[in-house]
């Protein structure tokens, strides 16, 4: 189960800047979603939950994640808007994405959209520091999931996610720590991890968790792989060499990857190298989750043919 905000989505299809855009692609994005997304493709069963403006923007969001085949739980809010993120590629190496969130009818989720048994039924919950951040009644909102979650005995993971345009980084650090503390399974980039406590190192931070009742710590590293501290080990993973497109939605992937490779049995080493290689191929397609890849896309990246078309 995926919890948070889903927007309506438009990119640029050439290179520059927004000012001398001649036209723009319409599409959706938003982290639980990218991760809710890729986990069914993946072969999880998977819900999502979230809300939606009574608009047409919130009518393309919905149909889009049905027409992946999630569960989706919409609320639809009449008082306000879907949310809107516009991207663009300045240069051919860089991206930037702007937000108009401010009052969505995503910001407003609250504990009471989410219905009973809705968690309790399930295997794994999954939510972001991103709606932790996005408004006080969505934190209460994804707050009150997680302990209805660790009530039941079902796993809760949290990706850390952090967006300095929701909240600075000292006021966030505390919040974001409150929900890492009460996870099972925590993903995060160096930077990420040192804001819960600028005072230690991720490793520590880490060793923090564990100690706390974390089950895992993954750490995210981009191109440079990625490491999962557990309470008896660390393994680390390379990540792979390709040319890098668009990063956005990256993260969202390698997420995916790692969780589905543990509800599939898979060992750390292997969820690990799926996840690397979830996140790569991302990069490597414009879009924060259409490229997402299914178990037999990422067999033919890992092992590759050497025959670049698949006949």
């Amino acid at each position: 189960m995926t919890i948070g905000e889903t927007m309506a989505l438009f990119r640029t299809r050439e290179i520059g800047s927004l000012r001398h855009a001649s036209d723009l692609v319409l599409g959706i994005g938003g982290a639980e979603s990218n991760v809710a997304i890729a986990l069914q493709r993946l072969g999880v069963s998977t819900s999502w939950l979230g809300r939606v403006g009574a608009d047409a923007l919130g009518e393309r969001v919905v149909r889009e994640l049905r027409a992946e085949g999630l569960q989706v739980h919409d609320i639809i809010d009449p008082q306000a808007s879907t949310g809107l993120m516009v991207k663009e590629r300045p240069t051919s190496a860089s991206t930037s994405v702007y937000y108009y969130r401010s009052g969505s009818a995503g910001s407003h989720l609250n504990a009471d959209d989410i219905p009973s048994g809705w968690i309790e039924d399930s295997a794994l919950l999954h939510v972001s520091g991103i709606t932790a951040l996005i408004s006080e009644s969505a934190r209460e909102g994804i707050s009150a999931a997680v302990d209805r979650a660790r009530a039941a005995g079902v796993l809760v993971s949290f990706d850390i996610n952090y967006r300095s345009a929701l909240a600075p980084a000292e006021h966030a650090g505390h919040i974001l720590r409150s929900f890492a503390e009460r996870a099972d399974i925590v993903f995060g980039g160096p930077e990420e991890l040192t804001l819960l406590n600028p005072d230690r190192d991720p490793a520590q931070i880490a060793g923090d968790l564990l100690r706390g009742g974390c089950r895992e710590i993954v750490l995210k590293r981009g191109a440079d792989g990625a490491a999962v501290f557990s309470p008896d080990s660390v393994v680390e993973s390379p990540g792979f060499i390709i040319d890098v497109l668009d990063t956005v939605g990256a993260g969202d992937a390698f997420v995916a990857g790692y969780l589905s490779g543990m509800l599939h049995g898979l060992d750390v080493t292997d969820r690990l190298r799926r996840a690397n290689a979830c996140g790569a191929l991302l990069c490597m397609s414009p879009g924060d989750w259409e490229a997402s890849p299914r178990l037999v896309e990422i067999e033919r990246f890992v092992h590759p043919s050497g025959d670049p078309v698949a006949r």
